[in-house]
């Protein structure tokens, strides 16, 4: 009866209007907690795992440094040392937290599969790679590439995600699901982007410099879509699953096909 009890309080605290109401009042770690509670009460065989992740942080600056420098230790470097690192480009670049909280807000309004906000924070290795190369970012413009590459390479071996250090990526960011997702040098990616898996933005190996794709705010990009080159997704655009994008894609239209053409505006 108790298990039924916490599912149900649990269920009825995902609803749309608390959704609204918990981001009005700005206190995304407190829902995250209270979640988090209700899953251990719920599923006592994995209290330790959500204790060890969450209840035992007061912020979610040291959860989630907790939660990637598990993942992403080695023989070499340990836990203790990642996230000596992580917290430390968290105290000097606080927008990297403020950056993990929008894409946390932004995975539970537009997965339809997400219904709550600690889904994505413990489980999402899309979410868990972003945040990893927000701090391989960080490090890159440090001017620690050694250390920048590092993270790239465990990302790349955990997550099957590659994203290089130097790329830049905004904030309320979703990659759902992730898996063999690759972002090269000079691409960038503005807000509230949407990238499933399989994308590629890469260059078109006959170019220099500034050689991979711009895609601008609001653009969802589906699956296996390949975007080659210095180009640039227009806001609001859509690629559709499978395409190849070899030129510029203007703003408010979907493409689709190989190569790419414009299906509707």
């Amino acid at each position: 009866m108790s298990n039924r009890i916490t599912q149900r309080h649990a269920d009825e605290f995902n609803t749309s209007s608390n959704v609204a109401e918990l981001r009005a009042a700005g206190s995304l770690w407190q829902a995250i907690r209270s979640e988090v509670k209700l899953r251990a009460d719920f599923e006592p065989i994995m209290s330790t795992f959500f204790h060890a992740s969450v209840l035992n942080h007061d912020t979610i600056e040291g959860a989630l440094s907790f939660i990637l420098a598990s993942k992403l230790d080695s023989p070499v470097v340990s836990s203790m040392a990642i996230r000596e690192i992580i917290e430390q480009a968290y105290r000097a670049e606080p927008s990297i937290i403020h950056a993990a909280e929008i894409d946390i807000k932004a995975t539970r309004e537009r997965d339809p599969a997400c219904n709550s906000f600690s889904t994505p924070f413990l489980f999402y290795k899309g979410f868990h790679a972003l945040q990893a190369h927000r701090i391989a970012h960080w490090l890159w413009q440090e001017e620690r590439h050694s250390l920048a590459f590092y993270f790239q390479n465990q990302m790349s071996n955990l997550f099957s995600v590659d994203i290089h250090p130097a790329a830049s990526v905004g904030c309320g960011i979703m990659f759902d699901h992730a898996t063999g997702l690759v972002i090269g040098e000079t691409a960038v990616i503005e807000d509230d982007v949407s990238i499933l898996h399989g994308v590629t933005l890469g260059g078109t190996g006959k170019a220099a410099g500034d050689r991979h794709p711009k895609v601008r705010r609001h653009v969802i990009i589906g699956a296996n879509a390949t975007l080659l080159g210095n180009i640039e997704i227009g806001s609001e655009s859509k690629v559709g699953a499978g395409s190849v994008v070899l030129a510029d894609v203007p703003a408010n239209v979907t493409v689709a096909g190989v190569p790419a053409v414009v299906v509707s505006r």
